[in-house]
């Protein structure tokens, strides 16, 4: 039956006004969290085959809330990877700290749009906190400046964005009026083992991959200075804080102090790693991190918000806030924080709000402890392994792991084989072109029970 506009209104007010359908969701959220140890951390054969059921047409008509919170449910989290849980090792995952967990569902309640102060200003106050939290936990310069974004994917084209405007700038040029076309000719320089994503951004700014100048690394991935090509005034160096596959950080001092003075600007690359400034044992990781002009970090990674949960942070505030310009007649500007000055977004979730539980929960310490903990497991990881016989590849600094157990095929099953025992989740990579099984430690969850229990289930795989 056809269903009018006051009739449809007037359903959806009941729901709201009822908590009904609010309280099922918890619940459900609940149950699922209080499982997320003892259920297969990857699903099973069955539960990826019903997922064929999301399969359908777009239905005619309005449908029943519940029983589609309920199809969600019983069809849609068997399917998922337990990512929440302690043994998931892949794609520097985080966990989920709880109290940031609250404060999303109370914010999503909030459903508050981030643009500008004028429509949100508790997320505004918010944000200007976090600023300066991040500030003083990196030991980053006072004026520094943070953009909250999805990912290090975006904070990554921030800080080019903003180093891009600056050096254009410093030739006389305006990059934003005049475009590419006659613009100065800029230089990007990275090492071999730069992120993907990195050259995601570099591709996105049009300065074009086929152009970086590589520095090579050393057997950990760690950037040569040596190898470094000279550096100028038009010079955009990457730097890197925790290789991907070994966890190993670049010389970041050495590189920042002949970056400075040849006038270039310097990008740290920190997605996950970039929180070892914030621990005491593990600061030495990234001297010399504070003399870079951006920098790059997540905190749905080390820190263990939820997603999505990036940070672009830029000591030129002029420089991100012009590359990143957006103006129109009806934005009301505030004279509180304005948001989307900072990132390339306009309407975006206050995803500072899970940012800000986080680190009100924790504090310097809680934030220190926590970090340590991840780089003790992932030292355990490395000698359990060893102990089993397993060739562990790379020196541990941080927070991963990488073994070989053989040639890609070999590979390839000892990873599927592992995912498959539903005691843990790891995953393959490529180290100098050779296959590797990655392990990234990343979530406050996982315990030294989870780790001697995850190396069992991969002395099995190896055996099958």
């Amino acid at each position: 039956m056809a269903i009018d506009e006051t009739e449809l209104r007037t359903r959806m007010r009941k729901l709201v006004a009822s908590g009904e359908l609010l309280t099922d969701a918890v619940g459900r959220a609940r149950r699922y969290l209080a499982d997320a140890d003892d259920r297969p951390v990857a699903p099973t054969a069955g539960a990826v085959a019903a997922l064929e059921r999301f399969s359908e047409p777009l239905p005619a008509s309005v449908g029943d809330a519940s029983e589609i919170l309920a199809m969600l449910d019983e069809v849609g989290s068997p399917g998922t990877v337990a990512q929440t849980g302690a043994r998931f090792f892949g794609l520097v995952n985080g966990g989920m700290i709880p109290t940031a967990h609250a404060a999303r569902v109370l914010a999503d309640a909030w459903d508050q749009n981030a643009a500008v102060g004028a429509v949100s200003p508790t997320n505004a106050a918010i944000e200007e906190t976090c600023q300066a939290w991040l500030r003083d936990l990196f030991g980053l310069p006072e004026h520094t400046v943070a953009g909250f974004v999805s990912g290090t994917s975006l904070a990554i084209v921030c800080g080019l964005a903003a180093a891009r405007w600056r050096l254009c700038e410093r030739a006389g040029y305006d990059v934003n009026a005049r475009g590419l076309a006659d613009a100065p000719s800029l230089r990007i320089v990275a090492s071999r083992h730069a992120h993907s994503t990195v050259l995601k951004a570099v591709a996105l700014l049009g300065f074009g991959t086929d152009n970086i100048e590589w520095a090579e690394v050393d057997d950990q991935g760690r950037l040569d200075p040596a190898t470094l090509p000279e550096l100028d005034r038009h010079t955009i160096l990457i730097l890197q804080a925790g290789n991907v596959n070994s966890g190993s950080f670049d010389p970041i001092r050495q590189c920042t102090d002949q970056a400075r003075r040849a006038g270039a600007w310097v990008h740290v690359d920190g997605a996950f790693g970039l929180w070892a400034a914030a621990c005491k044992s593990l600061a030495h990781l990234t001297d010399g991190h504070e003399l870079a002009d951006s920098w790059s970090v997540d905190g749905h990674k080390t820190l263990n918000t939820p997603y999505d949960c990036g940070i672009s942070l830029c000591a030129d505030p002029e420089a991100m806030v012009a590359s990143l310009q957006n103006s129109a007649p009806y934005i009301v500007a505030s004279e509180h924080r304005d948001g989307m000055l900072y990132t390339p977004e306009m309407s975006r979730r206050a995803r500072a709000i899970d940012l800000w539980a986080t680190l009100r929960y924790l504090g310097r310490e809680g934030v220190d402890r926590m970090v340590l903990s991840l780089h003790q497991r992932t030292n355990q990881f490395a000698a359990e392994l060893a102990d089993a016989g397993f060739d562990v590849v790379n020196d541990v600094v941080f927070n991963q792991v990488m073994i070989r157990v053989g040639d890609q095929v070999a590979t390839d099953a000892f990873a599927a084989a592992v995912q498959a025992s539903g005691e843990a989740w790891v995953g393959g990579s490529s180290w100098f072109g050779e296959p590797v099984i990655r392990i990234s430690v990343c979530s406050w969850m996982t315990a030294s029970d989870d780790v001697s229990r995850a190396v069992r289930a991969m002395r099995q795989a190896h055996e099958l």
